[in-house]
């Protein structure tokens, strides 16, 4: 292993083919839950890759039953009302997504499992996203009491059109791997045996092609998602207000004790 990513101590690097970098989770014990720590260095990784001459494709998957299960709580109750916490996660927040939007290297998920918060940052952002049957993708924002934000707002509507993005993200109802293929939100869904062989499969096939006519047909498809920088500026900044209010408070309690939240029903905005 380079020592380029030694540095990334919480998550697990390998190279399964030549020139193929593969990037895993590493928290099998809770479903691969994002502490502060993986999410600073899930940020800054993609600097790295982007210069690393001796790899030409990535594969990102999760260890054991779950692709990631998002931030845990102990990163999401360090932000409530915590200022100085909010700032420093929301320039992460940003800095994840266009980072991997700016990594000059194609992307390829293998979505195991459940994927929600910032784990499904790069699920779902991949050049190519590749579903297993049992993946059960959620983003659960407002379940939390939080603007949808992370990747929500700049890829979901180009994906699988704003009905379906409304639908989703408003009511935070988890799709399955085949209902996310059918809706255009996955690249594709096969089943969960050959997944991790499909995804190899389609990384070593990147890696072997030519990689100026790859790099520069991601950059260019990538300025859909540049040009819609402001939509997503402002959805991770709603997202961090949030962390000011009372419905966050409630909704992290809510799912510490297992139940519905009880969230305020008046709101002024």
């Amino acid at each position: 292993m380079s020592d380029r990513y030694a540095k990334y101590d919480k998550l697990k690097f390998d190279y399964p083919a030549e020139r193929v970098l593969r990037i895993t989770f590493d928290r099998p014990d809770t479903f691969n839950s994002v502490d502060a720590e993986t999410h600073t260095q899930m940020t800054d990784m993609w600097i790295d890759i982007d210069r690393d001459p001796d790899i030409n494709a990535v594969i990102v998957t999760g260890a054991g039953k779950a692709f990631s299960a998002g931030g845990d709580f102990g990163l999401i109750e360090s932000m409530i009302g915590n200022s100085h916490e909010i700032m420093k996660t929301w320039k992460e927040a940003k800095n994840l997504v266009y980072n991997i939007i700016n990594c000059n290297k194609p992307i390829i998920s293998a979505i195991n499992g459940p994927a929600a918060g910032a784990g499904l940052v790069v699920g779902i952002l991949a050049d190519v996203s590749i579903a297993g049957k049992k993946a059960k993708i959620v983003d659960g924002h407002p379940r939390l009491g939080v603007a949808a934000g992370d990747v929500a707002a700049i890829i979901w509507p180009l994906l699988c059109g704003m009905a379906k993005a409304k639908y989703y993200l408003m009511t935070c109802r988890p799709v399955s791997g085949e209902e996310a293929d059918r809706i255009g939100l996955v690249s594709m869904c096969v089943e969960d045996d050959v997944l991790q062989q499909t995804a190899l499969d389609i990384a070593t096939e990147l890696a072997n092609g030519s990689q100026s006519a790859i790099r520069w047909t991601k950059y260019s498809l990538n300025n859909w998602l540049r040009q819609a920088g402001p939509i997503f500026d402002a959805s991770t900044a709603l997202e961090m207000l949030g962390f000011m209010g009372e419905d966050v408070k409630e909704g992290v309690l809510s799912h510490r004790e297992k139940r519905s939240p009880n969230f305020r029903k008046d709101c002024p905005i």
